[in-house]
């Protein structure tokens, strides 16, 4: 039997292709009963992203981690997510928002994770090409806001304000800007080997004013993996412009009230 340790290593260094088989097994059609939550943030953001959905999660009794990805590797991310996730005392819901997706769909088959969450995330396949799926779907505006400075890349404050949290005051979406963390170029190649989503219940919410993701590309998503879908009438950053609706999908995959 593999040790966390054991599972974690392998999930970084890559060695392994596939350490657990997700393809033609059946998934749960109810989560387990969890009280931990891990939370994952994407791109131009750092973890403090998730401030006001924590909160709500912690008051309904939930124990709740946000994780600081590095936005260096894909793998480097992963490790980041497995540490918290090994720390974990049981049943435990993995989220992520945006590009967190590839650490969820990569993560999620930790034998901790319980079901998984996406919040207008990416949710490729296993060993998917992520960026040749995006490009079947209209490029959304904010791509054409990120620039870089050598390898790392970040959103301009315009881009940011517009295409990245619209829907939010401009004072909250400055504050924001502010603490944007840059990722690596390496980060954009990476490919995930799992797809946690096609052996943990699912959930997914789409943001149905995304201007980062093209809301049809999620939906598409969302359909695919079987998820359990809303719909947001939210800019990209749901997570923070509707902070009660992403809690209580989360309170749903962890089994309802505590």
């Amino acid at each position: 039997m593999i040790s966390r340790r054991d599972f974690s290593v392998a999930m970084v260094a890559g060695a392994v292709a596939s350490l657990i088989s997700t393809r033609g097994i059946a998934v749960p059609s109810k989560p387990v009963k969890a009280r931990n939550v891990v939370l994952v943030h994407g791109l131009f953001a750092d973890g403090s992203c998730w401030t006001d959905v924590i909160a709500r999660l912690q008051s309904a009794g939930l124990n709740v981690t946000s994780v600081q990805n590095p936005l260096t590797t894909l793998p480097e991310a992963v490790a980041s997510a497995v540490r918290v996730l090994d720390r974990q005392d049981g049943p435990t819901v993995l989220a992520g928002h945006s590009f967190s997706g590839m650490i969820v769909t990569e993560a999620g088959v930790h034998p901790n994770v319980s079901a998984v969450v996406y919040v207008a995330a990416r949710a490729p396949d296993a060993n998917e090409d992520y960026t040749a799926l995006a490009k079947t779907y209209p490029t959304p505006p904010a791509t054409a806001g990120i620039v870089f400075d050598g390898d790392e890349g970040r959103l301009t404050e315009a881009a940011f304000l517009r295409d990245f949290a619209g829907d939010l005051p401009e004072a909250r979406a400055k504050v924001l800007y502010a603490v944007q963390q840059p990722f690596h170029k390496p980060l954009l190649t990476g490919k995930t080997t799992q797809a946690a989503w096609r052996s943990k219940p699912s959930f997914y919410a789409v943001s149905t004013e995304d201007r980062t993701i093209n809301p049809d590309l999620e939906r598409f998503m969302a359909k695919r993996m079987g998820a359990k879908t809303i719909e947001v009438k939210a800019s990209h950053v749901s997570l923070i412009s509707q902070p009660e609706v992403i809690a209580a999908l989360i309170l749903e995959a962890a089994g309802g009230p505590q």
